[in-house]
């Protein structure tokens, strides 16, 4: 399994191959809930004209460094990283206060890389708010380093844009693709933004009515319980529960081992 560049919440690095084989075929490609880009990554060749984007400015400048300026980047974490094994772990709160500031694109990568199992965590202030993995370093500055040219190269020709999912994907057409991962409702907290239930219903009349086609990721079953959300059935042609494995954060938080699958809707 590829290694992934950006630890974000929601991964599908586990299901991506699945999803993709669903994907049909597509002029342009639209990802407007990119987090860390597994589905993108996945495509490779298939996505060369794509638009991809998010709500969360840093996340999109730091796909935009790693795509542009990869070695800028490597030096600043390769920095950030060796101080933080020098002096202690002052060195992450300073860098994470810093980033609560100034959001740059460098320092949440740091942090993404640092905090606690990966878990990207926001408060409702968008402040970035888990704690340092004091029993792990972080990813080595060297192993980081191939990894980042490794995206780099496979995310030359995407477009990155910052913004929300209608503006991001207004110029889609019959002959596009869209792949939706929004934020799920049953998951607050653990995201960066929320999006509005009815919003994103009506938008996804809109896409029907224009013929775009599109497969959404969505809330699921998480071991015995379940949080599928009532989405109305006009909608989609197709309902799968796809398996993911287990789920990371309940890992962290309860000390149990839960299985997961997620929801799959597609519309064609």
């Amino acid at each position: 399994m590829f290694q992934p560049v950006i630890k974000w919440s929601g991964s599908k690095r586990t299901q991506a191959k699945k999803l993709v084989k669903m994907f049909p075929k597509f002029e342009a490609y639209y990802e407007p809930f990119l987090g860390g880009g597994s589905v993108l990554y996945t495509l490779n060749d298939q996505s060369k004209k794509a638009m991809c984007g998010d709500i969360c400015k840093p996340l999109i400048d730091l796909w935009i460094l790693i795509q542009k300026n990869p070695r800028k980047l490597i030096n600043s974490y390769r920095e950030n990283w060796n101080r933080l094994q020098k002096e202690g772990y002052k060195v992450y709160y300073e860098i994470r206060d810093r980033f609560n500031s100034n959001q740059t694109p460098e320092d949440l990568f740091f942090l993404c890389r640092t905090c606690v199992n990966g878990l990207i965590r926001f408060n409702k202030e968008g402040k970035f708010n888990n704690s340092l993995h004091h029993t792990r370093k972080g990813i080595n500055p060297d192993r980081a380093e191939k990894i980042i040219l490794q995206w780099s190269k496979l995310i030359k020709d995407i477009a990155f844009v910052n913004a929300d999912y209608r503006s991001l994907t207004k110029n889609a057409t019959s002959k596009d693709f869209i792949y939706l991962d929004p934020p799920y409702f049953n998951t607050k907290g653990r995201y960066f933004g929320t999006i509005n239930y009815e919003e994103f219903i009506s938008f996804l009349e809109d896409l029907n009515k224009k013929g775009i086609k599109f497969v959404l990721s969505y809330d699921g079953m998480r071991g015995n319980s379940s949080y599928l959300t009532d989405l109305p059935k006009h909608l989609y042609k197709r309902h799968l529960l796809l398996e993911s494995g287990n789920s990371s954060f309940r890992k962290v938080m309860d000390k149990t081992c839960e299985k997961v699958k997620e929801s799959v809707y597609i519309n064609f």
